[in-house]
């Protein structure tokens, strides 16, 4: 077996998702070719720490995607070929310090105004709930408790689940959205189209459950396209977050707003707009997922800013 489908072959045992496996897989062939088709067994922690100096000084990476390129690397030696990795020492991108977009109150009203259709549903998901857009999209029917009124993220970032309180505005939305999904999961079925991706082995304990109403996306894809862990089989997936970036270009246009705007705004304007309701830190942490509390403290630093608590000298003139 090649080394490359070895690497695929321990992350998906590992369940790992899809962009990790592609994204691990292309570092190794960059890696490789970077030094001259070596195979990887006559190499070690001096190859690693070139290819990494590479990426920091000719190609001037981040600091992110230094780390990403170090962890497959690390991966690849430790996981798929059983050999020590230890003492790389090479030089290391600098993490940027920029503060995230974040649009206002006012400037999200807008913004949210003049979406339609179902991706208004997806930009209101995202910033009633602060979600990241794939959580987004992945969300399964069951995922959506109108009744409860509440959000489930099941393997978000990082693997872990989290539970959210959902806008009561969005209810009537979600009940429209429900409706056209059972519309395109009953055709599905008529059609004998193969059921929707479950999760690590739960497709192999519960197959029928692919084809069943709870596990249908809440976000399915318009079209049929293939399955990149089964060759040859086709079957629906999600919508993809393109569609949702090009409507919120369209939406920036069109409510005249001068800033850069992506998915990810409306993450970080739902987390700084709890800040500036008084939330407390701890529990916008524990909303967005973040790991690490000093990820979330950059909202206090925004939050502080729009509030002008420190006000300028030159008011005093």
């Amino acid at each position: 077996m090649k080394l490359e489908d070895q690497i695929r072959e321990k992350m998906r045992f590992k369940h790992y998702s899809v962009r990790t496996e592609e994204s691990y897989v292309g570092w190794y062939r960059r890696f490789v070719r970077f030094h001259g088709l070596r195979h990887p067994e006559e190499m070690g922690a001096p190859e690693v720490e070139a290819f990494l100096t590479h990426l920091a000084v000719a190609k001037n990476v981040v600091a992110a995607t230094q780390n990403q390129a170090l962890n497959a690397l690390v991966f690849l030696f430790k996981e798929v070929m059983g050999k020590e990795f230890e003492g790389v020492d090479a030089l290391r991108a600098q993490p940027s310090k920029r503060l995230p977009v974040v649009l206002s109150v006012d400037e999200t009203r807008k913004l949210l105004m003049v979406m339609t259709g179902e991706e208004a549903v997806v930009a209101k998901l995202l910033y009633g709930c602060g979600l990241r857009v794939l959580e987004c999209l992945r969300l399964r029917v069951k995922d959506v408790d109108l009744s409860g009124g509440k959000v489930e993220i099941r393997g978000g970032k990082g693997d872990k689940d989290r539970v959210l309180t959902m806008p009561k505005s969005l209810v009537g939305l979600l009940e429209a959205q429900l409706q056209r999904c059972r519309v395109i999961h009953e055709k599905d079925r008529e059609d004998g189209v193969a059921g929707v991706y479950l999760p690590g082995a739960y497709g192999v304990k519960n197959p029928a459950a692919g084809e069943s109403w709870p596990w249908f996306w809440l976000f399915p894809s318009g079209n049929l396209s293939a399955d990149p862990r089964a060759a040859g089989l086709e079957r629906r997936h999600h919508a993809h977050e393109t569609r949702v970036g090009r409507a919120l270009a369209v939406a920036v246009k069109a409510a005249g707003l001068e800033k850069k705007v992506t998915a990810h705004t409306l993450r970080h304007s739902f987390a700084t707009h709890l800040v500036l309701r008084g939330v407390d830190i701890r529990s916008v942490q524990e909303l967005l997922g973040h790991t690490d509390i000093r990820t979330t403290m950059i909202y206090l630093q925004l939050a502080r800013a729009m509030r002008g608590e420190i006000a300028s000298p030159l008011d005093d003139l």
